[in-house]
């Protein structure tokens, strides 16, 4: 009774698609059971703008934020509300549950218990069955409140035990029947007049019910694994669940007749699909351009994809699309819809990751191999914030084979930090001698000049290469990625598989690094990123690794976009620093010294790429490939991106087509083929190799 105060406050409300987030007067009335919101607490007096029944509702803390939770009345109807901080959000959800609780025991009292009832889910036949049938002396109590039931000594059920988890079985492998049944009723339905198998609701129903099938043989799996540690003692303090795979196949459920069947390339093998998609390596045939930083601009474009207006009016077109892919799905040939992509190629978004050049450059400033490592790490750390445009999940263009996109940077030389003199006395007389003119002139320039360019290599399987270098600190890094996505239910998960390598020609020294998985979150709803997967970072010369997980949120407990580290000297094993936080928040580095530094990546600055302008670029340049596509998302007109989109695509597609039948290989422009990977044509290490021998020498 000490909780069931009534509270009142501010909170934001999601309104609708024009308005978004508005703040609302909002009043808890317990002794009702009610939630009422007010425009303000000034027409609290007046009547209120909206009411929830709390009985039988279901209060749930978002995992999008640690601000935000709903509030899903038994009626249907939901309110999405914004607290101010996490603190706030627990007060208010603690005491709405409190409330619902009250008030829905209070129904399940106050009526008799519901009869005996059966329901079928598109199938006669199924009526009768056991399984489907509410027991008599189950009423709303028991309903609301499972896992409480208690005999009349006192004395708790077990839990589980093994025959119940028997009859859950056979209850859901009863569901799993009907939901084929609930399908194939579906599609046999016609495709035009008052009830057709495209309609909204009805596609809805048929893709989240694969979803609910599998979350229930998760929670099953679960139930089973707390099961046999009850036999054994309980879980160890600290143990979290992880989402686990389906654990039944329903991709045969989702045949929608004669709709577009997608290619299923996953049934060969990898070795297979990359013998026939990629090109023989060859020469460069078309001549590399050498692009003039100083014709590039700063660039004024500033798209945030923040805006869910498209995606929620688009959204029988995803449940259409959902219904048709299988789990496990290869998507990389699946045409995806237009308005659920970014303004943007994924060659830029790979740009976008440099977005902190200071730190980049600040890594060959480090005077120890130690030093040299943690400032990787830091920069490695801090790149992926930037790389994502808002908090909504949206996709970059697929960049067409053969695409590119150059672009620039310029630091003052006074905003890389140093530590020390040694790095800007460390070249040696003989050293300068050997530098070329060119970086002599850079050299006397007061500001450091970082250039990246990117280019898609291949198509099947989609491959990108892309290289940066600052030639005034003889660095660069060159990586090739392969991004394979795959349908996970209500997730689509992308694997970056490839290599990236960073050289500090100063010291002589290689680091080679991975990239972690990426996961786009709530697909129906408001669709959000996480990264997952473990990545590690080594230098064969110095001895010093990292080893850095990305952890996705657990089932059960846990926190977002958590990532946890360390740095080692591989001889002695001896961690020398240790990093956690959240990769789009704030990160502590613990060093061996015990000092600890924070890092706000909310609060560093950004430095704007510099670009040429469209009329400067060449048409296979990611901006001026995708202008048409980007101005109508810009304008809103789906449509008319969607034919834009269409035409690059049926370009590329026939492209490819003449190229099979001429048995012609594709050459690639600024990137060759060398083992398994891509590697830019005329790297730095190429074009200053005396400065590198000299310094591996003196090392």
């Amino acid at each position: 009774s000490d909780h069931m105060e009534n509270i009142c406050g501010y909170l934001m409300k999601y309104t609708n698609l024009v308005t978004g987030w508005q703040y609302r007067f909002f009043v808890l009335n317990n002794n009702a059971g009610l939630l009422e919101y007010f425009v303000n607490e000034q027409s609290r007096h007046l009547k209120p703008r909206g009411t929830l029944q709390l009985a039988g509702a279901v209060i749930s803390p978002s995992d999008e934020d640690s601000h935000t939770f709903t509030v899903n009345a038994a009626s249907g109807e939901q309110y999405k509300l914004r607290a101010t901080d996490a603190k706030e959000r627990q007060h208010w959800v603690s005491r709405l549950q409190i409330c619902t609780q009250h008030h829905t025991e209070a129904i399940g009292k106050n009526n008799p218990p519901l009869k005996s009832r059966s329901f079928s889910l598109a199938s006669q036949g199924s009526a009768s069955s056991p399984g489907v049938q509410r027991r008599p002396s189950q009423n709303a109590v028991s309903f609301f409140n499972v896992g409480h039931h208690r005999l009349s000594t006192g004395k708790r059920v077990p839990i589980m035990q093994p025959d119940h988890l028997v009859d859950v079985r056979e209850m859901m492998s009863q569901a799993e029947g009907q939901q084929r049944d609930l399908v194939r009723s579906i599609e046999c339905l016609p495709v035009s007049g008052h009830l057709t198998s495209l309609d909204q609701d009805l596609l809805m129903l048929k893709a989240t019910s694969m979803a609910t099938m599998n979350c229930l043989n998760d929670c099953f799996h679960i139930l089973q694994l707390q099961h046999a540690s009850q036999q054994k003692g309980s879980l160890p303090a600290g143990t979290t669940i992880n989402w686990l795979e389906p654990r039944i196949s329903l991709a045969n459920h989702f045949k929608n007749g004669a709709a577009q069947n997608f290619p299923e390339e996953i049934s060969k093998p990898v070795s297979v699909r990359e013998e026939q998609s990629v090109a023989e390596p060859c020469q460069l045939t078309r001549e590399p351009v050498e692009i003039n930083s100083d014709e590039e601009l700063e660039d004024i474009c500033d798209d945030k994809e923040d805006d869910l207006g498209a995606v929620e009016e688009q959204r029988s077109v995803i449940l259409h699309l959902l219904s048709q892919l299988k789990l496990g799905m290869d998507l990389t040939r699946v045409v995806l819809p237009t308005f659920i992509l970014e303004k943007r190629s994924l060659l830029e978004m790979y740009a976008d990751f440099m977005s902190h050049p200071d730190l980049f450059i600040a890594i060959t400033n480090g005077t120890t191999p130690e030093e040299r490592m943690i400032r990787f790490v830091e920069y490695y750390l801090t790149s992926f914030h930037e790389g994502r445009k808002g908090a909504i999940a949206k996709k970059p263009y697929n960049p067409i084979i053969g695409e590119t996109f150059h672009c620039s940077w310029r630091l003052p030389k006074g905003d890389v930090a140093t530590d020390t003199g040694t790095n800007c006395s460390a070249h040696s007389t003989s050293e300068q001698g050997t530098l070329s003119k060119d970086l002599e002139a850079l050299k006397e320039q007061d500001y450091y000049t970082v250039k990246f360019v990117a280019e898609q290599v291949s198509h099947h399987p989609p491959v990108s290469g892309f290289y940066a270098e600052c030639a005034e600190r003889k660095m660069c890094v060159n990586a090739h990625v392969w991004t394979k996505s795959k349908f996970l239910g209500m997730s689509i998960g992308v694997t970056m598989v490839g290599e990236g390598v960073l050289s500090l020609l100063e010291h002589g020294e290689e680091y080679t690094f991975s990239l972690p998985c990426a996961y786009a979150r709530s697909i129906l709803t408001v669709p959000w990123v996480e990264l997952g997967g473990k990545v590690n970072i080594n230098c064969v010369k110095t001895g010093y690794s990292a080893s850095i997980n990305f952890h996705t949120k657990p089932f059960y407990g846990g926190k977002l976009h958590r990532v946890t580290g360390e740095v080692k000297q591989n001889m002695t094993n001896m961690v020398v620093c240790r990093v956690q936080g959240e990769w789009n928040s704030v990160l502590e580095f613990t060093y061996s010294n015990g000092e600890t530094k924070y890092v706000d990546l909310t609060k560093l600055s950004v430095t704007r790429k510099r670009v040429r302008p469209l009329e400067k670029q060449g048409p296979f340049e990611s901006r001026r490939l995708w202008q048409h596509v980007t101005e109508s998302l810009r304008d809103g007109d789906i449509d008319k991106a969607t034919e834009h989109k269409r035409a690059l695509e049926e370009r590329q597609r026939n492209e490819e087509r003449l190229r099979a039948e001429t048995e012609t290989p594709w050459c690639t422009k600024y990137f060759l083929k060398e083992g398994d990977g891509w590697v830019y044509h005329k790297p730095l290490w190429k074009t200053a190799p005396t400065v590198q021998t000299q310094q591996m020498d003196t090392n």
